[in-house]
């Protein structure tokens, strides 16, 4: 296979799979100037490098390639035409087309994508965008589009993916939510959710957390939550957070019996 692979790249095919002839190519004057080389920077290729070489050394020629009907090539051509061509290039069939153009252009054209049929454009799309204009994004299908949104949305709008179905995402709205809505976020399904809610969560406000399913929950809780509350802890099942229970305990009276 390693043999196959390396017959490929020492070939000079396009993208249909024929061999290339630089001898009837419309730009066979550029190989003489030194901007186009068989095998290296030519924009017949197959090779998305060898594309990318003809374009970083031909820029003005991009305008010309934005129909070709290899993608890559139109992909590349993005890249370098002019902006005022790339609006049709938002429709394009190829979502690597569709972000090349969309990331030159100006912020109001990246609203039109945020419905965009493929993920991968859609995060892009959900990591470029102002907080402000992420709201219709919030409902997205793809758990990492939301995650993308809950790390950048506006913290007031937060409450509205606190049940969201995936962890991560509740994770990171809990890390960013505002502190008075993060108590209804304590009885989350998931011990990681109400880990992160309890490292936010006052002293006072952990109390309803001393009994919760998960040790490190707990252990937190056992740590920060203030002394006339903690006796409460006293014979807790795991050993580590029992062991924090009975040394802030038993500082707690040393204390109070080197001030008498």
């Amino acid at each position: 296979m390693a043999a196959t692979m390396t017959n490929d790249i020492d070939e000079a095919r396009n993208w249909c799979g024929n061999e290339i002839d630089c001898a009837s190519c419309a730009h066979r004057d550029l190989l003489a100037q030194g901007r186009c080389e068989l095998k290296r920077a030519c924009v017949e290729d197959r090779y998305a490098r060898r594309i990318d070489r003809f374009f970083d050394q031909n820029p003005s020629l991009a305008d010309r390639y934005l129909r070709h009907p290899h993608f890559e090539t139109r992909a590349i051509a993005a890249k370098h035409a002019s902006v005022f061509l790339l609006p049709p290039l938002l429709k394009d069939p190829d979502e690597t087309v569709r972000w090349n153009a969309a990331q030159r252009l100006p912020r109001r054209y990246l609203l039109g994508l945020r419905e965009d049929p493929h993920r991968e454009v859609r995060i892009r799309v959900a990591a470029h965008l102002g907080s402000e204009q992420l709201h219709p994004m919030i409902d997205d299908s793809d758990y990492y589009v939301r995650l993308t949104v809950a790390r950048r949305i506006a913290p007031a709008l937060l409450p509205q993916m606190m049940l969201d179905s995936e962890v991560e995402v509740r994770r990171a709205v809990a890390r960013r939510i505002d502190a008075r809505w993060l108590i209804h976020m304590a009885a989350d399904g998931d011990a990681d959710v109400r880990l992160e809610v309890a490292q936010r969560l006052a002293p006072d406000q952990l109390i309803r957390l001393r009994d919760d399913a998960d040790w490190r929950v707990r252990y937190h809780v056992a740590n920060q939550i203030g002394l006339s509350e903690l006796p409460e802890m006293r014979g807790d099942t795991d050993p580590l957070v029992e062991d924090v229970v009975r040394m802030r305990l038993t500082t707690e009276m040393i204390g109070l019996g080197s001030s008498r």
